[in-house]
């Protein structure tokens, strides 16, 4: 950990050499603050992740640290994917992993977009 209390954030991550171009996707959109792709290991019949195009660990790290117009763009990125692969009609999930508790596997903020069937409860009651 870092002295701020949070990972230091690696730019040999998966995610930022995709941002580098250096390890190809398949993109769904992008733009300025984020690109979208499809997950290599798909858990729904669509499933997007969505990363800003910076150096954040995880979702508290870039709502804290990132400026107002990267927060903005990212989320209406998020959204206009969403309606793009026409999930807004039915329904969609957005998640993000927070810390290795969560089961964050790469040390880059991003969500993930799931839809294209009906996805039941996340943590089944009782669970804790």
């Amino acid at each position: 950990m870092s002295v701020s209390g949070k990972p230091p954030y690696d730019p040999a991550n998966i995610f930022a050499r995709i941002l580098r171009g250096e390890i190809p996707c398949k993109r769904v959109r992008e733009d300025d603050h984020a690109l979208a792709f499809h997950d290599i290991n798909p858990q729904a019949p669509v499933h997007v992740l969505v990363i800003p195009k910076g150096s954040w660990v995880s979702a508290a790290d870039f709502h804290a640290s990132a400026p107002a117009e990267a927060i903005a763009g990212f989320w209406r990125l998020v959204g206009a994917v969403a309606a793009e692969l026409g999930l807004e009609e039915r329904g969609y999930r957005i998640l993000s992993n927070m810390g290795e508790d969560a089961g964050q596997e790469v040390a880059h903020f991003h969500v993930h977009i799931f839809g294209g069937r009906r996805l039941g409860r996340m943590v089944p009651p009782g669970a804790a």
